[in-house]
């Protein structure tokens, strides 16, 4: 059943190009390069560069073609661009109804444009990579490209950022979840959930993919959100919602005129995308610790290991008033020492199981039931104040209040 709701989920979410815009072919030497279906042209050499893994580039960049296996059998293609000014990594995940050989432009110009090594890749069943296309599978995909991005290129997570538009948001805010020194995030167009985009619903369904408003909660980068105001095909609502979700929310950028597939096109992309870019290269690790500690909640310490054997604060005091209606009860100066809590008025209680020794002499539960009082020798008072003297005079510790200032006869 599982199997059947995920082929039907699929079939909503994912229009790969058919055919593919772009072919991987081997060159003599070993080395892969990609053209365009359409005209047998490297993509490299469109743009005036040079392809081949690891090339170098006369249009000044170089593109390396790599072909990536996942856990769950697939192979997918990446294209790697590298900047030898660049600090950061940004790992690209593309949008349901696009591949590689169409987004190799825009990589060029972020690439150049925010200075930072730029990762793109196709999922299961798009452009030259196998299998086909489900939610498990671009999680698995993902998990490739990172992987690879570790061993092959060295890439920590810390200088990784994640961008994810549309139906790539939810591959990135599953990696996301998973890596807690992550750079930062980019939900360009973003989905709440699968479901949510053909219907507005609020709970909770089996067969619903890609659950980012579950997801967003567990990313503890900052995370920009990027959405058109005027898009018709992700409601502009999940972007707002998701960025106030966020738990480390950057200033979001709403396009008044943008719809779904042209943000890219305005000034204001570019720009603020750019000085996100700007401010995760500069913030430093004491910056980030200093923001971790802010959003932390430690418990409270607990005094219950300390022993209360001669803790005096809470001791009645002799000197208490008689009972009277709405009675001062006795005050503890601190605040996690058990005083009493009798509804009415201070009284010793009648049953021997309200009382036990904790951070006062007594510690009085008036929550039992009413049996006859407590004999002597179970009542023992750490120190005896001047106005209570034997009562009966044998020593045996019969204490009866001098002052008569409790309303207690057995002391």
């Amino acid at each position: 059943m599982g199997c059947v709701i995920s082929n039907l989920s699929a079939k909503f979410a994912f229009f790969p190009p058919s055919p593919p815009t772009y072919q991987i072919k081997k060159q003599e030497d070993g080395k892969l390069t990609a053209v365009y279906t359409s005209s047998s042209t490297a993509l490299t050499s469109a743009n005036g560069g040079s392809g081949g893994s690891g090339g170098g580039g006369g249009g000044g960049y170089s593109l390396d073609v790599l072909v990536l296996p996942t856990r769950r059998g697939n192979k997918i293609v990446a294209f790697y661009l590298k900047n030898p000014y660049a600090r950061l990594t940004l790992l690209y995940s593309h949008g349901n109804a696009a591949d590689l050989g169409q987004l190799v432009d825009l990589f060029v110009q972020l690439k150049a444009n925010l200075r930072v090594n730029l990762m793109g890749y196709d999922y299961s069943g798009y452009g030259a990579s196998t299998g086909k296309p489900s939610e498990l599978n671009t999680y698995a995909d993902i998990e490739a490209v990172y992987e690879c991005l570790q061993t092959e290129y060295g890439v920590s997570q810390e200088d990784l950022i994640l961008y994810g538009q549309s139906v790539g948001s939810g591959p990135t805010l599953h990696l996301a979840s998973k890596l807690p020194r992550l750079r930062g995030v980019v939900l360009h167009s973003a989905i709440l959930s699968g479901l949510r985009v053909v219907c507005h619903v609020n709970c909770r369904f089996c067969f619903d993919i890609y659950k980012n408003v579950n997801k967003i909660q567990k990313v503890k980068c900052s995370t920009l959100v990027i959405h058109g105001m005027e898009d018709d095909v992700v409601s502009w609502l999940h972007g707002n919602r998701l960025w106030k979700k966020a738990k480390d929310p950057y200033e979001p950028l709403w396009i008044k005129e943008g719809n779904h597939c042209n943000l890219e096109l305005y000034p204001d992309y570019i720009r603020h995308l750019y000085k996100f870019i700007y401010d995760m290269e500069t913030m430093t690790t004491k910056t980030r610790l200093t923001k971790i500690k802010q959003k932390l909640r430690l418990p409270k310490k607990s005094n219950t290991g300390k022993s209360t054997a001669g803790c005096s604060c809470c001791c009645i005091k002799v000197g208490q008033p008689s009972c009277r209606p709405k009675c001062p009860k006795p005050q503890c100066p601190k605040s996690k020492c058990p005083k009493p809590q009798c509804p009415k008025c201070l009284c010793s209680p009648k049953c021997p199981d309200c009382l036990q020794c904790g951070c006062c002499c007594l510690n009085w539960k008036f929550s039992c039931c009413w049996l006859p009082k407590p004999k002597c020798p179970d009542v023992k008072l750490l120190k005896c104040p001047s106005c209570l003297r034997c009562g009966c005079g044998c020593g045996c510790g019969c204490f009866t209040c001098l002052c008569k200032c409790m309303r207690c006869s057995c002391w």
